[in-house]
């Protein structure tokens, strides 16, 4: 059991095979992919840059005393696949993100769908479309509403 476990776990999320060497020679040191993954985000809606930025800077703390260095690979390529997928430009403002690939999800462990499953409850309230009504009017802390 655990061995199968740890199995799915060292598998590449990606169609293709890791190459160590390949994946080396595309990566970045982390604190520029740091820097450009930040860098990108300031592209994008304010609601995705805020979480987006939380959610990199929480991850790099807590991956910032690895020592595994297939770990590392790992982690940075990932990164940089992200990287590679942000927009850049006028289009990033309609950026919307793409679907979870289901093989990405079949590979999960436990730990990462839950951590998955809050980013959904923290996301989901920002792409819930805006009546008019509702539209330039700001809750005060008495309960009233004022435009």
């Amino acid at each position: 059991m655990f061995r199968a476990t740890t199995v799915r776990l060292a598998e590449s999320v990606t169609k293709h095979p890791l190459n160590l060497r390949e994946a080396s020679a595309a990566l970045l040191p982390p604190l520029p992919l740091y820097r450009r993954i930040l860098r990108a985000h300031r592209h994008l809606p304010y609601e995705m840059r805020s979480l987006g930025d939380n959610y990199v800077k929480a991850e790099f703390r807590r991956h910032k005393e690895v020592t595994n260095k297939v770990h590392i690979i790992g982690f940075l390529s990932q990164w940089k696949m992200y990287l590679d997928q942000l927009p850049a430009g006028p289009e990033a403002k309609s950026f919307r993100g793409k679907p979870l690939d289901p093989t990405m999800l079949e590979k999960m462990s436990a730990e990462q769908l839950g951590q998955l499953y809050e980013v959904m409850h923290v996301t989901k309230d920002v792409w819930r479309p805006v009546s008019p009504e509702q539209d330039g009017k700001v809750d005060t802390s008495d309960g009233h509403e004022r435009s």
